[in-house]
C-alpha cells in the first residue's frame, strides 16, 4: 500500500520550520535534506525540501517561494490525552502565532493546528443532545480548549 506524505509549502522557512516542529514533537527528527543545486530555480545549496517526522508520521516540507501560502482550509490535528499534554502542544505550537478559537491556532509560519483532548469527538457526539449542546457551546466559548471546564459544562456543571 502507497504511503501518504504530507508536504509543506514555505517560502524559504522549511528547514526552520521543520526543526521547530521536531523540538515541539516527542521521537521526531530531519531526515534529509535536499539542496538546490546550480541549476535552481533556488540559490545553489540552500534546501528545496527537508523530509523529517513527528512521532511516526512523515512529512515533507519545500521552500517553494511565495506563490503559495497556507490557508484554515488545512489543519493538523494534535489528539491529546490529558490538559498537560494540551497545554505543552498549545503553547509551543501558537509562540510567535495567531491563537484562534475552538483550539485553533495558526503557527509562527501560518500553518493551522488543532490542539485538542482526545475526548473532545465523543464529548460533541454524546448521545444525549443536551450534553452534547453543553459540550459545543463551551467549546465555542474557548480559544485553548479547558478539559475540566468542558467536561464540567457537559454534565451541567458548568
Amino acid at each position: 500500500m502507497p504511503q501518504i506524505v504530507t508536504n509543506l509549502w514555505f517560502d524559504t522557512q522549511a528547514l526552520e520550520a521543520a526543526e521547530f516542529y521536531c523540538s515541539v514533537f516527542p521521537n521526531s527528527g530531519i531526515d534529509v535534506v535536499t539542496d538546490y543545486t546550480d541549476v535552481g530555480p533556488g540559490p545553489a545549496g540552500t534546501p528545496v525540501t527537508v523530509d523529517f517526522h513527528l512521532d511516526g508520521t512523515r512529512f515533507t516540507a519545500i521552500n517553494g517561494g511565495p506563490v503559495f501560502t497556507f490557508s484554515e482550509a488545512i489543519s493538523l490535528l494534535v489528539e491529546c490525552a490529558d490538559q498537560a499534554e494540551v497545554d505543552h502542544y498549545w503553547d509551543a505550537l501558537s509562540a510567535g502565532g495567531e491563537v484562534q478559537q475552538c483550539g485553533w491556532l495558526k503557527d509562527r509560519y501560518g500553518l493551522s493546528w488543532q490542539v485538542v483532548p482526545a475526548q473532545l469527538a465523543e464529548l460533541m457526539a454524546d448521545p444525549d443532545p443536551a450534553r452534547a449542546s453543553r459540550g459545543m457551546a463551551a467549546m465555542l466559548s474557548m480559544q485553548k480548549i479547558d478539559l475540566a471546564a468542558l467536561l464540567a459544562a457537559v454534565e451541567g456543571d458548568g
